[in-house]
């Protein structure tokens, strides 16, 4: 059997399917696509989910045997195995270290920061939780700081985050920063 790609493409921001989606289609890599419905728990379900060897996490890439989870490590793995568009993820070592800085990064001080205003605006009201408002302004002026290191250090004079073309930082990115 070739490829598997599970995902969810209404994870986000926890999980950003929708990223690897896209890395996977804009690079024709071959693949069936498998559809888990996190909210119906269906990554919980062994027989429907039978390739996560309980990781009960999406996306989720199956190459026969192998089992790779992670929206980071997943495209990278495409990469390093499929013919993909050098830009995404150059091989030029230098350009290479940019992109697993911005994503070491977006990892540590943009997934956690962005994804406080969804629970706040969203998902606390509908569970009955009330956030402080002393919470929510901390939040936003962390937002602010990260949104301005996002420009000083990696957008600069540049198009993209890391260079002149779209690379993988640059699908990774959104995830978050649209619930900014």
């Amino acid at each position: 059997m070739g490829l598997e790609l599970y995902l969810d493409l209404l994870s986000q921001p926890s999980q950003p399917s929708c990223a690897v989606y896209i890395f996977v289609k804009k690079n024709d890599i071959p693949l069936e696509l498998r559809t888990v419905e996190l909210f119906k728990g269906q990554h919980l379900n062994k027989e429907f989910f039978p390739a996560s060897k309980n990781l009960q996490r999406v996306p989720l890439l199956k190459d026969g045997d192998f089992i790779l989870s992670e929206s980071v490590a997943i495209p990278i793995y495409l990469s390093a195995n499929y013919q993909t568009a050098d830009h995404r993820y150059p091989a030029d070592l230098q350009a290479h270290a940019h992109i697993r800085e911005y994503l070491g990064w977006h990892a540590d001080c943009i997934r956690g920061t962005f994804s406080v205003p969804l629970w706040v605006q969203v998902l606390a009201p509908l569970i009955g939780v009330q956030v402080p408002k002393e919470k929510v302004e901390c939040n936003r002026t962390t937002i602010d700081k990260e949104l301005q290191l996002l420009e000083d250090k990696f957008l600069r004079d540049k198009p993209f985050l890391t260079s002149q073309q779209v690379t993988l930082a640059d699908l990774m990115a959104p995830e978050e920063l649209m619930q900014a």
